[in-house]
């Protein structure tokens, strides 16, 4: 029969493998992220060539295809942004689009708020968004997990 006392031994070295076991787990999905990183970055960029689009790569990690940059100044990280915009998957399946929308910033996912901020008032284009700065590995709604996400935007105006 185990007393309180004789469980509080064993717990050191119970505590010393659940520490190992975590640590092995972070550093295994710190590797998953960079090998889904660059798998995403190879599917960006083979869909730009398939479809014979000049782009850019932000530092960020997001693609731009700039249609026009617009004119005047960029939105900042807090701003809503009144714009149009469909959103679809690699193989184009739309999952969302709306027209004269606005939308603020800090709702959005990282990669979308990045490639917006490229944008200036009349801008328009295209944002490709790496699924880690995208829904990542759960998705939601429609988007599945490790989905690269698209952009087609028109930036209208920004406050």
């Amino acid at each position: 029969m185990m007393t309180i006392k004789s469980t509080l031994r064993k717990m050191p070295g119970t505590l010393f493998w659940l520490t190992l076991i975590l640590v092995a787990m972070v550093a295994c999905d710190t590797e998953d992220a960079e090998d889904r990183a660059e798998k995403d970055r190879k599917k960006i960029i083979d869909y730009l060539h398939e479809n014979e689009l000049d782009y850019y790569e932000h530092e960020s990690g997001v693609f731009i295809v700039m249609d026009n940059p617009g004119s005047g100044s960029h939105p900042g990280e807090g701003s809503t942004v009144r714009m149009s915009y469909t959103g679809y998957l690699l193989d184009e399946e739309v999952f969302d689009s709306a027209t004269n929308a606005d939308i603020f910033l800090p709702n959005t996912v990282r990669g979308f708020r990045k490639g917006v901020m490229e944008f200036k008032r009349g801008g328009s284009g295209t944002i490709l968004i790496p699924s880690g700065l995208g829904y990542g590995t759960s998705g939601t709604g429609s988007i599945p997990g490790n989905a690269v996400l698209i952009f087609d935007v028109e930036i209208i105006d920004f406050f």
